[in-house]
């Protein structure tokens, strides 16, 4: 089961460059509101991992440009969840024009977990297993 959630977003004035193309700074900023959509979507908000004991920061962020987004553009941000046996959760991430479904940018995310002493996680906590066997995305 491939897991998936959406986002609409305009492009504010904020967001933008001098060039009224989207500061490279913004997409961290887009792919969190995209995470913070799929934990209400799915049950993984920030605040149920934190009531859980722990803490899942941002190991690894990357993005890739394809075309500008520009200021007062509408775009969809699709997020997809990539199961793995790891103590991680992974999303790719695409950004779309929502008017032509044009691809306008790709990105990737892994957060690794801490307990609340700061110490990484080698095992994935049981309220992760948990959430990964509800909604069956292990058995690929």
């Amino acid at each position: 089961m491939e897991l998936k959630a959406s986002k609409d977003i305009e492009i504010r004035f904020s967001e933008v460059d001098s060039m009224n193309v989207v500061w490279h700074g913004s997409y961290a900023l887009y792919f969190e509101d995209a995470r913070e959509t799929f934990g209400a979507q799915y049950g993984l908000e920030y605040l149920t991992i934190a009531g859980n004991g722990y803490f899942a920061p941002l190991v690894e962020l990357t993005f890739k440009y394809i075309q500008p987004i520009l200021y007062g553009m509408k775009c969809r941000i699709d997020i997809f969840y990539r199961p793995t046996e790891a103590a991680k959760i992974v999303f790719d991430y695409e950004i779309h024009h929502a008017e032509t479904n044009e691809l306008m940018s790709t990105g990737h995310s892994v957060q690794a977990f801490m307990d609340k002493e700061y110490r990484l996680m080698w095992y994935k906590p049981e309220f992760y297993e948990a959430w990964q066997k509800k909604w069956d995305v292990m058995n690929k």
